[in-house]
């Protein structure tokens, strides 16, 4: 610091022109943002010296940071990862990456769990949880893509990614959290063995047909009409069995198969019309 005539204490001009310029160094720097809090005079003389531009651009910069959202810590998380910033903002912006999405799905399965073992079902397969898990997934895919349903749409529409790119990161990421899910529910059911986890394969081939379909029916109705369809086969399957003690036909060995297969044919179709996705007019 230095005095002027006035007897204050105030900042040489040499060092403001240093502040401005972003050369001026601790403990300096220090003094200089206390000092310019509290001296107007300083402040004038800073804006005088200061080079208009870099000051605007400073500003702009500074409007910039503070209208940013704050990255949470899943995205931080996923950035320290490796993931680009773009493409972690878009995952976390998620709908159903939320904690009142996952906390809705964690008791649907919770009090599907809890009715399962209640009831004790007769035919030893846990047929509520098994006709229920896979539509989770199906959901929140659907709930994750498209103007309609996704907040984030327009950051997505914009963001530098392939329409079916996109598609497919949020479609793996929220797979891996309703299959997670689906599965530590399925540990709440131990006495059912692995006939518990005949959710698995209907889950991907009722998320790979709905995803198939999306292109040509849209993204609400496309998972609508695969959910539709996967309960009126459950209908009748239920109406056809012949024994009331055994499993649904999806749950049994040959159902099994056939969701298996579903789920390739679901996955080769997808990736015939991925360039749909860009194309079509709920993406673009």
């Amino acid at each position: 610091m230095t005095a002027y005539n006035d007897g204050g204490w105030h900042v040489p001009e040499e060092e403001l022109r240093a502040y401005a310029g972003g050369g001026l160094t601790p403990p300096a720097l220090w003094s200089a943002d206390t000092h310019l809090a509290a001296c107007a005079r300083c402040r004038a003389v800073l804006a005088e010296v200061a080079d208009p531009v870099a000051l605007d651009a400073g500003w702009e910069r500074l409007d910039a940071e503070l209208d940013a959202p704050r990255a949470g810590w899943c995205e931080g998380l996923l950035v320290r990862l490796g993931v680009p910033d773009h493409v972690a903002r878009l995952l976390t912006a998620t709908p159903v990456l939320r904690g009142s999405w996952l906390g809705a799905v964690a008791a649907v399965l919770a009090m599907t769990v809890t009715a399962v073992l209640a009831s004790g079902s007769p035919d030893g397969t846990p047929t509520l949880f098994l006709a229920l898990a896979p539509l989770l997934p199906l959901a929140g895919v659907a709930l994750s893509y498209g103007p309609a349903l996704d907040p984030a749409y327009e950051i997505a529409v914009v963001a530098p990614l392939h329409g079916f790119r996109l598609l497919m990161i949020r479609t793996v990421a929220v797979l891996a959290v309703g299959i997670g899910l689906n599965g530590l529910a399925t540990l709440a059911l131990p006495g059912y063995g692995l006939r518990a986890l005949a959710w698995l394969l209907p889950a991907l081939a009722l998320t790979g047909g709905g995803l198939a379909l999306t292109p040509r029916l849209g993204p609400v109705v496309a998972p609508s009409v695969v959910g539709g369809a996967w309960i009126g086969l459950l209908l009748v399957a239920e109406a056809v069995r012949e024994s009331g003690d055994g499993p649904l036909v999806p749950f049994t060995a040959v159902g099994q198969g056939v969701c298996a297969v579903v789920a390739v044919v679901a996955a080769g179709v997808l990736f015939a019309v991925r360039d749909r996705f860009d194309r079509s007019r709920f993406v673009h």
